[in-house]
């Protein structure tokens, strides 16, 4: 490395002395990237023999390990480069921030790699996906979590180095002024959707494509970010909570235990209608599209009104969609065979007219 710098000198004896040094520091740096781009080159050839975690940890690794090599060839540079010490200064502080952000991305990439790694064994495209859910919505949070912490972890040490920072820093924390009650005050919805996030992945009251009905809306739970939750609502719109709101208000989660659910369709039917008839043609119904699961259907009259009874069908199927198109299929194929073969069971008004005769016959006029 001496050698070079002395060949680099000699050959740029005619510039001015700051711009060799500085001339020699790019080589440095310059040399440092392409010796890591060359190694790392060759690191991905060897790991597309071992699978595809070992591509994506070489992939990952390039960047910060690249900048780390990089501040250490220009660190070693920097000793003999014989620039003034306030320059030497700077530029070490430099390298020494840029060192603590590298530690940091690489903590980002291996906390990503280690997540992504451990989902590789759940799959959402299957049918029955609560387990796949529950993992997926657990690591995707807590990874968010995570990251969110490191990149304030790691922004802080690199702040902390600058010692005006440190010592305002440590000035703010030992004090409990009004500055401080600001800072507070000021973080608390970070750290309050921040300990809610935390919250969400190991209680669970929500998981990623859970079926819920919120505000009123009904629809499918999308994204859960470090901040807010997504909920896909039924007609393709979007309805954006914060994180603390499933923890601090009530909601419908219509699939909190299992994803198969209950439809129900009521009818409102003349007292006439042959109730085991229609029990009948209900089974026929359900066993004739693949939306039923196979597991429940009941028929009950569940209410009496003047003028008509009100009966409920009960049928499941594996998914909230599946249920709500297996209800509407059921609604409609009922009304039809109604229609078709007891169309007097159909909802009526009874009228009845009774005559009602004078109490006292009208007398003739007289002649």
């Amino acid at each position: 490395m001496q050698t070079a710098l002395n060949y680099v000198r000699a050959v740029l004896y005619w510039a001015p002395r700051w711009l060799i040094e500085i001339v020699i520091l790019a080589l440095a740096a310059g040399v440092g990237l392409l010796l890591v781009r060359w190694v790392f080159r060759l690191l991905e050839r060897l790991a597309r023999h071992f699978g595809s975690f070992a591509t994506t940890l070489v992939h990952r690794s390039a960047g910060p390990v690249g900048v780390a090599w990089m501040v250490i060839v220009v660190g070693s540079a920097l000793s003999s480069a014989g620039l003034p010490q306030a320059t030497t200064l700077v530029i070490g502080h430099l390298l020494l921030v840029t060192f603590v952000l590298a530690v940091g991305w690489g903590a980002l990439n291996a906390l990503a790699l280690a997540a992504d790694v451990y989902l590789q064994r759940f799959h959402m495209d299957t049918p029955d996906n609560l387990l796949a859910r529950t993992h997926v919505t657990q690591v995707r949070i807590l990874r968010r979590a995570s990251q969110t912490l490191i990149a304030v972890v790691t922004a802080s040490a690199a702040l902390m180095t600058i010692p005006g920072v440190r010592e305002y820093g440590i000035s703010l924390f030992a004090s409990a002024g009004a500055a401080g009650l600001v800072v507070g005050l000021s973080a608390r919805p970070l750290l309050s959707n921040l300990i809610a996030g935390v919250q969400l992945a190991i209680t669970q009251p929500i998981r990623l494509e859970d079926a819920v009905v919120v505000e009123g809306e009904w629809g499918w739970i999308e994204t859960i970010s470090s901040t807010y939750v997504v909920v896909r609502i039924w007609d393709l719109r979007r309805l954006v909570l914060p994180l603390t709101y499933f923890i601090e208000n009530p909601f419908q989660n219509w699939t909190k235990q299992t994803a198969d659910l209950l439809g129900s369709v009521h009818l409102h039917v003349d007292y006439t209608v042959p109730i085991e008839e229609l029990r009948a043609k209900l089974t026929e119904i359900v066993k004739c599209t693949p939306l039923w699961d196979g597991k429940v259907v009941v028929l009950h009259v569940v209410d009496a009104l003047p003028t008509s009874i009100q009966l409920r069908a009960l049928v499941s199927a594996r998914n909230s969609g599946e249920a709500w198109d297996l209800r509407c299929y059921v609604r409609e194929k009922m009304i039809e065979f109604l229609q078709q073969s007891h169309p007097q069971a159909l909802p009526r008004q009874r009228v009845d007219l009774e005559r009602q005769l004078p109490a006292d016959p009208v007398a003739r006029p007289r002649a």
